[in-house]
């Protein structure tokens, strides 16, 4: 009798996130395996991971095609032979256990229950392509009418088709309703007078310096939020996640331990990470845990922003463009060399107080000349 095929379903990849998409097949139907064996590549929150084969067998056929996106529980391959039991985890060495982990979907965009439309104009959106969801009412009562569903299709005919979101797109996209529907989001400015640099000074690595310096004075804001139990953890090491504008989308790569590093240690671990963004080479691990967030968004272009922080963060610093300003030095006016600094953090459990002697010991700590 010949022995029934196992499926085997993609794993909790450990992101906190629901779907996958399935980038390319490493087997392929007959191929015989070994446990821990790369089956495929999956990107997910802006990372590619392989999956590991959780059992020895021969692959009797794959579920899906590269491409497609897959819920997690999703089947992924069929085997056939083999001894070991597929256990359906996260991916790696992790031990089974009993408790069951009740998570509140999240959703973005406008709910279809109070979307307001006759089954006429209904069936022209859908003959159309049109969302409902993205369409302004003009009708009585919020409803939409058939010239509203023909303007939204007249504005995509002119714009060209639905570009789906994907990878750190939509990772970005989930991560921000999330933030926009949970935080409750707070900020203070200020200017960092950084004249007294010297030449070559590095900004990246003075920021890194800072922030570390203001947890230390300020432990409340390298923290995490449970907003489930309302409860904080105040972490020991300073994980700082960098915000990093990329061609694919937004990165936010992990700095470990970064209070413990000296210039020369920061700067390593920045372009260490930069080369990981640029090579797509970034690992969950480097994606994931950050106790404090930067962005550095000077280079680029604005001088003050209200960065949007992702739970359980608590804080992020942004820096702006440096530049030229008139100021009062002792009682006389110069021309000084300024950094602008945004901080937002989460009202729900950082006083202003805490976040006011936060931004303070930064900026004491750029204005140092060394």
């Amino acid at each position: 009798m010949n022995e029934p095929a196992k499926v085997f379903a993609l794993p909790d990849l450990g992101e906190g996130l629901a779907e996958a998409e399935l980038l390319s097949w490493h087997v392929g139907p007959g191929d015989h395996v070994v446990e821990g064996q790369p089956l495929a590549s999956v990107e997910t929150d802006k990372a590619v991971v392989e999956v590991p084969s959780p059992r020895t067998g021969e692959i009797a056929r794959l579920c899906a095609e590269a491409g497609t996106r897959l819920a997690v529980g999703a089947p992924l391959v069929e085997f056939v032979g083999g001894a070991s039991a597929d256990t359906g985890t996260v991916v790696g060495a992790v031990a089974a256990g009993t408790a069951v982990v009740h998570e509140t979907p999240q959703s973005v965009g406008r709910p279809a229950a109070g979307i307001r439309a006759t089954p006429a104009v209904r069936a022209l959106a859908k003959r159309l392509s049109v969302d409902l969801g993205s369409v302004t009412p003009t009708g009585p009562n919020d409803t939409i009418t058939k010239t509203d569903v023909e303007r939204v299709a007249r504005i995509y005919a002119e714009t060209g088709p639905l570009e789906a979101l994907a990878g750190p797109r939509r990772a970005m996209a989930v991560n921000m309703a999330k933030t926009q529907a949970e935080v409750a989001t707070a900020a203070l400015c200020d200017d960092a007078d950084v004249h007294a640099w010297p030449a070559g000074a590095d900004p990246m690595t003075r920021l890194l310096r800072a922030i570390a310096a203001g947890c230390r004075a300020e432990p409340a804001l390298n923290a995490w939020f449970d907003s489930e139990d309302m409860g904080r953890r105040l972490l020991k090491k300073i994980d700082i996640g960098i915000a990093v504008d990329s061609a694919e989308g937004l990165f936010v790569p992990v700095l470990r331990d970064a209070g413990a590093l000296d210039g020369a240690g920061l700067r390593a671990g920045v372009d260490a990470l930069m080369a990981a963004v640029r090579a797509r080479s970034l690992t969950p691990e480097q994606l994931r845990g950050a106790s404090i967030m930067l962005s550095n968004f000077g280079p680029l272009g604005g001088r003050y922003a209200v960065p949007l922080l992702v739970p359980p963060v608590v804080a992020i610093l942004g820096a702006g463009r440096a530049y030229d300003a008139v100021l009062a030095v002792a009682g006389q006016p110069a021309v000084r060399r300024v950094l602008p600094l945004s901080l937002s953090f989460d009202h729900r459990v950082v006083t202003g107080g805490e976040a006011a002697r936060f931004l303070m010991a930064v900026k004491a700590d750029l204005e140092q000349a060394a």
